[in-house]
C-alpha cells in the first residue's frame, strides 16, 4: 500500500478535497464511481463480497417491512456532508425518493455500514455521520460476530456507542420493530 500516508507529516501536507471539487470531477469523469470523499480525502471503495451483498439484501427487506410511509431506504445512496459524502451500504431517509431528484440526502434516519474488510474505515465514519446528524448509525461485523450501534450524535461524534454479541438482540431505537440478531444470519 502506499506508506508514505502512515506518518503524521505526511497526512498533514495531503492536498485537501471539497465536496463541490469531488462533484465537478466526477461530473467531467476525472475520478470513478468506486470513489467516496472522507474529510477531504478520496478514497477507493472495498469491493463487495457475495457476503456483503446479502447482507444489504436481508437488511433492506426487514427494514421495508418496518419503516412505513414517509421514509424510504437507499443503498449506496450518497449523504452530502460538509467535508465528506459517504455512500453507506443502507440509509433509511426521511421523505419519499422524489425529494431528492436534485441533490442527495444531507442527513439519514438510520445508516448501516457492513464491515467486512472495512471495519477502519467504518469505525472513522462515525464522526462523519454523527456530524451530519444520522440519528443511528450500526456497524455490523460478521467476522467479530458484533453490530455496533451509535446513538445520541453530536458535532464530536456520538454519546452513545453498544456493542452488541451475536446472540444478543439488536433492535433500533429509530425503527423499533427492527431487529437483528446477528447469529441467526451468520447460521
Amino acid at each position: 500500500m502506499i506508506n508514505v500516508l502512515e506518518t503524521a507529516e505526511a497526512r498533514q501536507t495531503v492536498f485537501p478535497v471539497s465536496v463541490e471539487f469531488y462533484h465537478e470531477a466526477g461530473r467531467l469523469g476525472l475520478i470513478g464511481e468506486d470513489v467516496e470523499l472522507l474529510e477531504g480525502v478520496l478514497f477507493t471503495q472495498m469491493p463487495k463480497s457475495p457476503l456483503h451483498e446479502w447482507f444489504i439484501d436481508f437488511l433492506r427487506a426487514k427494514l421495508a417491512a418496518v419503516c412505513g410511509a414517509g421514509f424510504f431506504i437507499g443503498k449506496e445512496r450518497p449523504i452530502t456532508c460538509a467535508r465528506s459524502e459517504p455512500e453507506p451500504d443502507l440509509a433509511v431517509f426521511r421523505g419519499s425518493m422524489m425529494d431528492y431528484r436534485h441533490a442527495h440526502p444531507t442527513t439519514a434516519e438510520l445508516v448501516i455500514e457492513i464491515a467486512i474488510s472495512s471495519l477502519q474505515r467504518d469505525i472513522s465514519k462515525a464522526a462523519i455521520y454523527a456530524g451530519a446528524g444520522v440519528k443511528e448509525y450500526w456497524i455490523i461485523d460478521p467476522e467479530l460476530g458484533t453490530i455496533t450501534l451509535h446513538t445520541q450524535p453530536a458535532a464530536e461524534g456520538y454519546s452513545s456507542r453498544r456493542v452488541i454479541s451475536a446472540q444478543e438482540l439488536a433492535v433500533s431505537t429509530i425503527f423499533p420493530a427492527f431487529t437483528v440478531t446477528l447469529a441467526e444470519l451468520l447460521a
